[in-house]
């Protein structure tokens, strides 16, 4: 019995020093939540600059490649539509607005635009999603300009 009494004894004395220093006070509380704060805002940080990273990757060699022999090939395809436009606007007995020649030579300097764009970014290669989608964008609007203006519209 004394054994028991003994072993109960001390069972009840390490129960008591675990809840006394198991408390804390209102201050170490704060600071506990505190330092949980700041290795949340840490990780925050870190998955931001992170996915940052992964967006602003550059193109590939290959992705380049084939980027840039599409868009060329469309950039020739404008020259050419343009050069027919000019033409056009240059023929004997065709009275073309001074709106006409205006419109031509915009859709020429924005062509002109696009090459130079695709030099640029081939020399300082950044952001290859913004770069294609906006890129991409901007030559679209660039074709249906092309074809609005070749509309004949006296129908």
């Amino acid at each position: 019995m004394k054994k028991t009494f003994i072993i109960l004894a001390a069972a009840s004395m390490l129960i008591a020093v675990s809840v006394f220093t198991g408390c804390k006070s209102p201050a170490q509380k704060e600071e506990a939540a505190q330092a949980e704060v700041q290795d949340a805002q840490q990780n925050l940080d870190e998955a931001q600059t992170d996915a940052n990273a992964e967006s602003q990757k550059v193109a590939t060699k290959e992705e380049w490649i084939l980027f840039k022999s599409d868009a060329e090939l469309k950039i020739q395809s404008n020259e050419d539509r343009i050069a027919v436009l000019t033409v056009k606007m240059n023929r004997p007995g065709e009275i073309l607005d001074p709106l006409y020649k205006k419109k031509i030579q915009t859709l020429e300097q924005q062509n002109k635009d696009l090459k130079d764009r695709m030099i640029v970014y081939e020399k300082n290669q950044s952001d290859w999603s913004t770069f294609k989608r906006e890129f991409n964008r901007d030559m679209d609007e660039l074709g249906d300009a092309i074809k609005d203006l070749t509309v004949d519209n006296a129908r």
